[in-house]
């Protein structure tokens, strides 16, 4: 056995994730938002980096910016040769262009429309004070109803008992139940309402239809209600089942939820696709949204310094990694909109037709499929499609929603998920409510048109798309 240290000289293969790499894995990760959030952060990083507003104006106001007399070009400028340079760096061009729709806004915000802005919506707590202020309560009764109103939950509720309130801000009870009973009468009818109970109370009672069987089905029966056994429920109340199903469709259009229709107070989401496709005579052209992104190049400005400072000098070194960091930046942005371009190209052309017929025609589809199909490995498909939505003739969809499994149905590429569910909503709408198909039924339709699937396959897709068991369903 040999014992101590030498050296040696070893040759090997390894992958390794330069911080280049890994910021191009992101910006293919990104959505348009987030994307014109991290190209907005790069901006202040990096002061090679500048927004082209100029040209963006110019094509707004149609004018054409060949007309414009190129300025003079300095003495350092006919030095520095850049074509040279970015070509010893294998780029070919030094600006990011992509097209954006006319009658927007300009990168510098100098120029806005009405498009631009939205209303602010009206919460709930809102609503109810500005009813408030109309009641005949004053003083301590108003503060309360204050105190009460910001009390509510984003439902409408009253999550707090009157005893709580009376102690929380020393005064009697029955002052407090006083003005419960006040807010109780605006509006949405059914607001500060303690349980589910006492809501549907108060609106049958404001639509005059608060008689006894009806109270008495609210109070008593809302389980038996929520299951559907009217049969039990007309037992009890002594009436007949057709009497029953009629109260319980009334019950049924109540709102059990005041506060829903009003605004959380919370920031809405919205969705920016970033692909579009549309149907141009008889075929289907996809475009990448590169609208909610602004135009990168590179500064005039230190392109001077550069080719005016001397090249070992710390001022030539620092702009020179900024500047090839900002080209690799434009590159990648290149290609993020190639790539996902590629991929959403393969999708289109694998479920045409689904945007051609609808969602029955909706096919399977893997990863791998489209992988092989661009060329790419399947991680980089998974990238380029999460949480990136497009905008089609059948409305917008997340990417994703056309990567599904499916099930057999003697084809060779077999049918999708998304298309069984459409089978079953047919067939659901199509029974007969007062004798509903169980999931062994329609397993059994199914396979009659040669589709392999069974009652808990059946049972797993009705539970996803919000429909009810049979027993639920059933109409007397």
């Amino acid at each position: 056995m040999k014992l101590g240290f030498e050296l040696t000289i070893e040759q090997k293969q390894t992958l390794v994730m330069t911080p280049e790499l890994i910021q191009a894995i992101q910006i293919l990760q990104y959505n348009a938002q987030e994307l014109d959030a991290y190209i907005e952060e790069q901006l202040l990083t990096n002061p090679i980096l500048e927004i082209d507003t100029e040209r963006t104006a110019r094509e707004e106001k149609g004018e054409d910016e060949h007309v414009e007399e190129p300025p003079a070009k300095s003495k350092a400028d006919d030095d520095f040769d850049w074509s040279e340079y970015l070509k010893e760096r294998e780029y070919d061009d030094i600006s990011y262009r992509h097209m954006e729709p006319s009658g927007g806004h300009t990168w510098d915000g100098n120029e806005y429309t009405f498009e631009q802005f939205t209303s602010k919506e009206i919460t709930l707590s809102e609503h109810l004070m500005f009813q408030l202020q109309f009641t005949e309560l004053s003083g301590s009764r108003r503060q309360i109803g204050k105190y009460i109103i910001e009390s509510l939950d984003r439902n409408g509720y009253l999550t707090q008992t009157a005893e709580e309130i009376a102690a929380q801000l020393r005064v009697p009870v029955e002052k407090v139940e006083q003005v419960v009973s006040v807010i109780q009468t605006f509006e949405p009818v059914g607001v500060c309402a303690s349980d589910l109970r006492e809501c549907l109370l108060i609106q049958l009672e404001a639509r005059g239809k608060n008689d006894g069987k009806t109270r008495l089905i609210v109070e008593s029966h809302l389980e038996d209600l929520a299951a559907n056994r009217l049969g039990l429920i007309a037992k009890c109340v002594g009436s007949s089942v057709h009497e029953v199903q009629e109260i319980a469709d009334m019950i049924k259009g109540l709102e059990p939820k005041p506060g829903r229709p009003f605004s959380s107070g919370t920031d809405m989401k919205y969705i920016i696709p970033d692909v579009n496709l549309e149907k141009i005579g008889d075929e289907y052209v996809v475009s990448v949204n590169d609208a909610a992104i602004p135009r990168l190049l590179i500064s005039p400005y230190y392109r001077k310094i550069l080719s005016s400072a001397k090249k070992d000098s710390g001022i030539s070194q620092f702009l020179t990694s900024r500047l090839n960091s900002a080209l690799w930046l434009i590159k990648s942005i290149e290609q993020r909109s190639q790539t996902i371009y590629n991929v959403v190209k393969a999708v289109v052309n694998h479920q045409i037709n689904f945007f051609d017929k609808g969602e029955k025609y909706l096919k399977p589809l893997t990863l791998k499929k489209i992988a092989d199909d661009v060329g790419i490995h399947e991680s980089t498909v998974s990238r380029s499609i999460s949480g990136k939505y497009m905008q089609t003739p059948r409305g917008v969809f997340e990417i994703k929603y056309f990567f599904t499994s499916g099930v057999s149905d003697g084809s060779a590429e077999g049918m999708a998920s998304g298309s069984i569910k459409a089978l079953i909503r047919e067939i659901v709408a199509a029974e007969d409510p007062s004798s509903p198909l169980s999931d062994q039924v329609i397993a059994e339709r199914l396979r009659a048109k040669g589709i392999e699937i069974s009652r808990r396959t059946i049972a797993k897709y009705r539970d996803e798309m919000g429909i009810l068991s049979s027993s639920k369903r059933r109409r007397y």
